[in-house]
């Protein structure tokens, strides 16, 4: 996948830094050090070392409530081989010029710098993902390809190019330790940590939100699920989605009253307006891209909708925000 030597089989300790942005998740964080602890612990010894730096050295606000305590500002990654940044919401306020400039100049002391979640973002205004394959949470694959047409985007778990690497969220970070340390110490101890958290192997080529069979759901209602989530901005009658799963448009009804308790139609615009408020908390796109994104025909139409949905019209929830 890589040439990179942090991916050769090594007997040498790595140590990591991971630079956390205010407003990330303690969920992202845990996910990428709780693997590494796991397999010193079944090595015996620290063949991984990490290292938590912040923007101000001080500790970080997570989005749960906690701070995160650090070891220093990012200057302290310094003699780490690898520097992983990790951000979240609020990303304009966090993701600041001086940082920016300052993860540009120190980006070249590490063998790998990359990112987690919404930190594919910060690496590309830093200019340090140009030319490079990457990915991002899914939510901004679209918005991340159209700023930066420079980086091959793509819709996986995690990228690896040459010393960059993109993880597109909290799981896929704990796919990436897997490939790390399967790629260090071999498939039996990779296999060993992932069976300590009842996790499983998955390569970062996977699609991000691809799933499974769900033994809860009727396979013809799983199958209609996973078309009006591919079609958020283009929706499509209720009856041409019962014809694409094999069964008549009452049918379907049924069957998604009794597995969700609603209807088709209602679902899929329930998705589209989830969606919607999703860009307007997280993005400053228009209120007519919005609508666009979301299926909408027009922003009268969006708002209508979201009003009823949420109680509130989309300008006053974003004067909120």
């Amino acid at each position: 996948m890589t040439e990179n030597a942090i991916f050769l089989p090594s007997d040498q300790s790595l140590t990591i830094a991971l630079f956390v942005l205010p407003q990330a998740s303690i969920l992202e964080v845990a996910s990428a050090l709780d693997p590494l602890r796991n397999a010193n612990r079944h090595l015996g010894n620290e063949a991984y070392r990490w290292r938590v730096v912040t923007p101000d050295g001080r500790p970080a606000p997570l989005t749960c409530g906690l701070e995160l305590p650090s070891s220093g500002p990012l200057a302290h990654a310094a003699g780490a081989e690898a520097l992983i940044v990790i951000a979240g919401y609020r990303l304009n306020e966090v993701a600041t010029r001086p940082l920016i400039s300052e993860l540009r100049r120190i980006a070249p002391r590490f063998r790998l710098v990359g990112g987690i979640d919404a930190a594919p973002w910060v690496l590309a205004r830093a200019g340090l993902l140009d030319g490079y394959r990457a990915t991002v949470h899914w939510e901004d694959l679209e918005d991340l390809a159209a700023a930066h047409p420079e980086i091959d985007v793509v819709p996986d778990r995690f990228v690896i190019d040459r010393n960059r690497v993109t993880i597109s969220g909290a799981a896929p970070a704990a796919d990436f330790m897997l490939h790390l340390i399967r790629a260090r110490h071999g498939a039996a101890l990779a296999r060993q940590v992932a069976a300590s958290f009842l996790a499983t192997v998955r390569k970062g080529s996977e699609p991000q939100i691809g799933r499974g069979p769900d033994p809860d759901l009727d396979p013809r209602v799983a199958a209609a699920l996973a078309r009006m989530e591919a079609r958020i901005d283009a929706p499509e009658p209720a009856s041409a989605t019962a014809r694409a799963v094999g069964v008549s448009p009452r049918r379907l009804e049924g069957l998604f009253r009794a597995s969700l308790g609603t209807t088709p139609a209602a679902h899929a615009l329930d998705l589209r307006l989830q969606a919607a408020r999703r860009m307007l908390t997280d993005t400053r796109h228009p209120l007519a891209e919005v609508a666009l994104r979301t299926g909408f025909s027009s922003p009268s139409t969006l708002s209508r909708a979201f009003r009823a949905r949420f109680g509130q019209p989309p300008g006053a929830l974003r004067r909120q925000i």
